[in-house]
């Protein structure tokens, strides 16, 4: 499993934006579908919202990917 670190730079990320600039997927709409889909998770919880806001301190899963968001 991987783990990965995203500075947030303002209050919060748009949860396909953040996949997209993770590399998690290819472009936001692939983000989006796989949100969709219930492959995303948000702190341990399966995420159904494309755009949940995703602030500092929150972890996000795709699939072997952890992504840990921190203020910038």
């Amino acid at each position: 499993m991987t783990t990965s670190t995203f500075e947030l730079k303002g209050e919060y990320i748009a949860l396909c934006d953040l996949l997209k600039l993770e590399g998690v997927a290819g472009s936001g709409g692939q983000g989006k579908s796989m949100v969709a889909e219930g492959l995303i998770k948000v702190d341990g919880v399966i995420e159904r919202r494309k755009t949940a806001k995703i602030r500092a301190g929150q972890v996000v899963q795709a699939f072997e990917q952890t992504i840990k968001v921190v203020a910038a």
